[in-house]
C-alpha cells in the first residue's frame, strides 16, 4: 500500500476524510504538469460555514495524528471558502455561490480531474 505521505494518496485520503464529513463535488486536480508551485488541488463544496469548518477541522486534525501538519490556513473564521495549504496539496472548501463564482476547475481547465461521486464510499 503507498503510503499517504505522497501527493496522490494523500490527496485521495483527504478527499475520503471530506467524503466521510458529507463534503460534495469533490474534485481533485492534477496540476503536477501544469504548476511548478503545487502538485494537486482539492476543491469541495460545504453546506454553510460551520459545516466547512466541519471538515476542514477533520482534516487538519485526522492529518495531524499521521505527523502531516499544514503550512498555511487561510478564510477559517469567515469558512465561506477555507484553504488549508499542505505544500504539495492545496485544499478548497468552499460554499456552492463562491465555488461557483471563483471556478477553479474553469481556471485550471487543464488539469486532469478526479471526481469522487457523492454516493462513493
Amino acid at each position: 500500500m503507498e503510503s499517504i505521505k505522497k501527493p496522490k494518496s494523500l490527496a485521495k485520503y483527504i478527499a475520503k476524510l471530506a467524503h466521510m464529513k458529507k463534503g460534495t463535488n469533490i474534485v481533485i486536480l492534477d496540476l503536477r504538469k501544469i504548476s511548478t508551485m503545487v502538485d494537486y488541488f482539492l476543491i469541495i463544496t460545504g453546506t454553510s460555514d460551520i459545516h466547512n469548518r466541519a471538515i476542514a477541522d477533520e482534516i487538519v486534525e485526522k492529518l495531524k495524528t499521521k505527523g502531516i501538519r499544514k503550512w498555511h490556513l487561510e478564510g477559517y473564521s469567515y469558512g465561506h471558502w477555507i484553504l488549508i495549504d499542505y505544500v504539495d496539496i492545496v485544499v478548497h472548501i468552499f460554499l456552492e455561490e463562491e465555488r461557483i463564482y471563483y471556478n477553479l476547475e474553469t481556471l485550471w481547465g487543464d488539469a486532469p480531474t478526479e471526481r469522487i461521486e457523492d454516493d462513493e464510499p
